[in-house]
């Protein structure tokens, strides 16, 4: 049986954290592959890029990782990305795998919130990513540093590229600039 690890998120943008992420999943635990799931359409309708812009950005930040897959299974559901929703589909459309749900430490704080969470669990144990602030008891010593998407998305839309190319992959980062992604409207 394969063990594939599913990292969903909106990666609006990718950033370094996520990079770092897959990469200590791959390292330390014992998954075949990392499948990156950017979300479709937001549960809680937050703005985002396009999917394909999303999509394409964690193809540039994750792809050339060994053993990392960008999937668009959430396009092919279609509507509101709910995880459960994905997990069932992946665990019928893949009988051969055996899935685990990659999920930061802030999950386990906001767990009660999310859709069928039991389920879920059940579905694809949690590999659970300290992240530093999160305090829980069932969460490992923080490993992640703190990155915010909305941070990010900020800088972008000022046009402070300098200040990002620590905390953002250089291709996402080039990639975001030269589509105009995340600016400010007039």
């Amino acid at each position: 049986m394969t063990v594939v690890a599913v990292f969903g998120g909106s990666f609006n943008p990718p950033h370094i954290s996520h990079v770092l992420a897959a990469t200590l999943v791959l390292a330390t635990e014992a998954v075949d592959r990392l499948l990156v799931v950017p979300t479709f359409q937001h549960p809680f309708h937050k703005a985002l890029a396009t999917f394909d812009d999303r999509v394409r950005m964690c193809e540039l930040a994750l792809g050339w990782l060994p053993r990392v897959e960008v999937s668009r299974v959430e396009e092919e559901l279609g509507g509101e990305s709910r995880t459960l929703r994905t997990l069932e589909h992946l665990a019928e459309r893949h009988p051969e795998w055996k899935l685990r749900f990659v999920m930061g430490a802030d999950i386990l704080v906001e767990s009660h919130k999310w859709f069928g969470f039991d389920r879920i669990i059940e579905l694809a144990p949690p590999i659970v990513l300290g992240r530093a602030g999160v305090v829980h008891r069932d969460a490992p010593a923080s490993v992640l540093p703190e990155v915010s998407s909305t941070d990010v998305r900020s800088r972008l839309a000022a046009g402070e590229y300098d200040a990002l190319r620590r905390l953002v992959p250089r291709a996402v980062l080039d990639y975001a600039q030269k589509r105009g992604l995340y600016k400010q409207s007039s």
